[in-house]
């Protein structure tokens, strides 16, 4: 397989209702997911390296993502995702992955990745 084509993990390809792709780049891998499923728990059913060190819990602030397309599709950015992001100096620019439910199609990356 190509760097330019995705490692679809899932059924991508026939998504049913309530079901979008989130995308990890650069590493071109591909699933689709239920609505309402949080970034974190996508990252590590696929393996994905994401730092964090309160498992998920939206504590550490460290599982900051970049998301390169579909910010729209990803759940409102609420209080306690800024509050813990100011508090652990996290990039404004950065979502939780821990505190960001996917809506629709994203694409998402890391600083580290």
């Amino acid at each position: 397989m190509g760097r330019d084509e995705p490692e679809t993990v899932g059924a991508t390809a026939d998504m049913g209702a309530g079901s979008y792709p989130v995308r990890f780049e650069p590493m071109a891998v591909e699933v689709a997911v239920s609505r309402g499923t949080r970034v974190y728990d996508v990252a590590m059913a696929l393996g994905l390296p994401l730092a964090q060190s309160c498992r998920g819990e939206g504590i550490c602030g460290r599982c900051g993502i970049r998301v390169k397309r579909g910010a729209e599709h990803l759940s409102p950015e609420q209080a306690p995702e800024r509050m813990r992001k100011r508090s652990n100096r996290v990039d404004a620019d950065l979502r939780l992955a821990c505190l960001s439910t996917v809506h629709g199609p994203v694409v998402v990356t890391t600083d580290y990745w």
